[in-house]
């Protein structure tokens, strides 16, 4: 068996495996997650993360491995960009903490299959057509000016949302949670849940947001193993970081700038060979690591005025 495949086994066993133990076991009811239970969550995927990143040092080599953590800090980035309008959607539809966990629990694991169905067609259409990661290069070039002027975030419209609009049309619905429940029978009828909708928002969120995260994944490797396990390590921790940082979100007002610059930055080195430059994935990750660093530090020294 190949180093590579030893790993990818290894990944699946970690991620299907806390899945089972996380609905099966660890929460089977409706509960709110404290701080304590979300920092121990949190830091229990950044260290898995870590050492999986350790692990692919030793058994692939120090550039995939570093092309890995790259990844996975710019997922990172965006996946915290991404709790921003999930915040919104609860506010919106005014959700009681107890069931947070259970929409973030299956938005994430919707989150993986449809990753890994973009990813594999990504890592297909690349192989068949390099080309492509240059129009990848030129889209991030173009989000991350955008991000600069504008938070996209701001202008979601859930009045107006056209996957409400179209659910109601075509899908029984309730204005009620039903105890926590996607759907239920009463008199003979069948009936989905606003918990559904929900959960359907969250997914379609993370679908958008996948439309910038995998070609900017894909611009700082073409490996699709370092591009999934990157990926799906970086949304297994969104969820207990949702609850450790979900009151004080709002303080990182320049992460949104640290994110544009990264983008920019990426969709810039796609182009470099063309001019005969070339940016060692050791230099991408420090610049990367630097954005990062650098748009939470500003965010405290310079607090938004309320």
């Amino acid at each position: 068996m190949g180093a590579q495949n030893g790993l990818i086994i290894l990944f699946s066993v970690i991620v299907v495996g806390f899945l089972i133990l996380d609905l099966g076991f660890l929460n089977k009811k409706n509960h709110k997650i404290g701080f304590k239970s979300a920092f121990y969550q949190s830091l229990f995927w950044v260290v898995i993360s870590l050492v999986f990143g350790f692990l692919i040092f030793i058994f692939l080599g120090k550039v995939i491995a570093v092309e890995f953590l790259s990844a996975y800090v710019t997922e990172k980035m965006l996946s915290v960009d991404n709790l921003f309008v999930i915040m919104l959607i609860f506010s919106y539809f005014k959700l009681e903490e107890i069931y947070h966990h259970k929409v973030l629990f299956w938005g994430i694991f919707g989150a993986i299959f449809f990753r890994a169905i973009f990813i594999g067609a990504g890592a297909f259409i690349i192989h068949q057509f390099y080309w492509i990661l240059y129009i990848f290069g030129a889209f991030l070039l173009y989000t991350g000016i955008a991000l600069l002027r504008d938070k996209k975030e701001e202008h979601v419209d859930f009045r107006n949302n056209k996957l409400i609009k179209f659910a109601h049309k075509v899908l029984p619905f309730t204005a009620s949670h039903h105890n926590g429940k996607f759907f239920f029978v009463e008199n003979n009828k069948f009936y989905f849940t606003s918990l559904f909708m929900i959960v359907l928002l969250v997914e379609s969120t993370d679908i958008v947001f996948a439309v910038d995260s995998i070609p900017a994944v894909f611009a700082i490797s073409q490996n699709a193993f370092v591009v999934f396990t990157s990926n799906i390590f970086a949304i297994m921790g969104l969820r207990a970081l949702f609850f450790l940082i979900e009151n004080i979100l709002h303080r990182f007002h320049h992460l949104q700038k640290g994110l544009a610059f990264i983008l920019v930055f990426i969709g810039l080195k796609m182009f470099s060979p063309l001019f005969g430059l070339h940016i060692s994935s050791f230099v991408s990750f420090g610049i990367i690591m630097f954005a990062l660093v650098s748009s939470i530090i500003l965010s405290f020294v310079f607090p938004k005025k309320i």
